[in-house]
């Protein structure tokens, strides 16, 4: 993921709503939002080069989605995944140890849990930061840098929730191809190499009904399927 907003516990309807654009290249091969084989209480897309996921739920009550941090140099291939954070956490609740993090290229990783919201980041140092009620951001800067993209869409979730809008319309907040000023990135990303892959909407209410939404993307930008699957924690 390249651009997620979250919120949590600040809504009459939804304890938790969750908007959020994988920005990718479109030659890196994927599978869409299903039930993974080995666990079929997660349900995710999978990367097919690394095995990972970037955003899902688990049937068991967990949530994690993982954005990487802009590093120049690109990734290091001698470091561990980092979409298998999300797997680990799906699949078994799994957190990783904080001297573990300096073995990942740079990620922002957020889960939640019965427990509640936690954010970990590997840059510019380990960290695990729990969070309170409210929206939250990631992109592709470290927690609490200033990243235009993260500033546009909590604001647009905070108009979302302010104006008690449609599900519907979280999707067309992720479709804005407006120029922000962080060198002209907008929050969906139409390019033939590398762009906006898909938009997934997270929905639970208060009595623990819930919904994943994937809508996938061709580099033209146009509609290249959609998968919904409504659960329960």
């Amino acid at each position: 993921m390249c651009v997620v907003a979250i919120a949590l516990d600040c809504h009459p309807r939804w304890k938790l709503v969750l908007a959020g654009n994988r920005d990718e290249f479109h030659a890196r091969e994927a599978d869409p939002l299903g039930r993974w084989a080995e666990a079929p209480q997660v349900l995710a897309g999978r990367d097919l080069q690394a095995g990972g996921g970037w955003l899902g739920v688990s049937e068991e009550g967990r949530l994690a989605v993982v954005t990487n941090i802009r590093n120049p140099d690109g990734p290091d291939p001698a470091k561990a995944s980092r979409g298998a954070l999300v797997g680990d956490w799906l699949i078994a609740g799994k957190a990783p140890e904080m001297a573990a993090l300096p073995g990942f290229n740079p990620f922002n990783l957020l889960l939640t849990g019965r427990d509640g919201a936690t954010l970990l980041s590997n840059l510019p140092e380990p960290q695990r930061v729990p969070l309170s009620a409210g929206i939250h951001g990631l992109s592709n800067g470290h927690p609490g840098e200033p990243w235009p993209r993260k500033t546009s869409m909590e604001a647009a979730l905070s108009g979302w929730i302010d104006r008690d809008a449609t599900p519907e319309e979280l999707f067309a907040l992720l479709r804005d191809e407006s120029l922000l000023d962080d060198g002209g990135v907008p929050i969906f990303i139409k390019a033939p190499v590398y762009g906006t892959r898909c938009s997934t909407v997270v929905l639970v209410d208060h009595q623990g009904q819930g919904s994943i939404t994937e809508r996938r993307f061709q580099p033209d930008g146009s509609d290249a399927g959609e998968v919904r699957i409504d659960f329960r924690w």
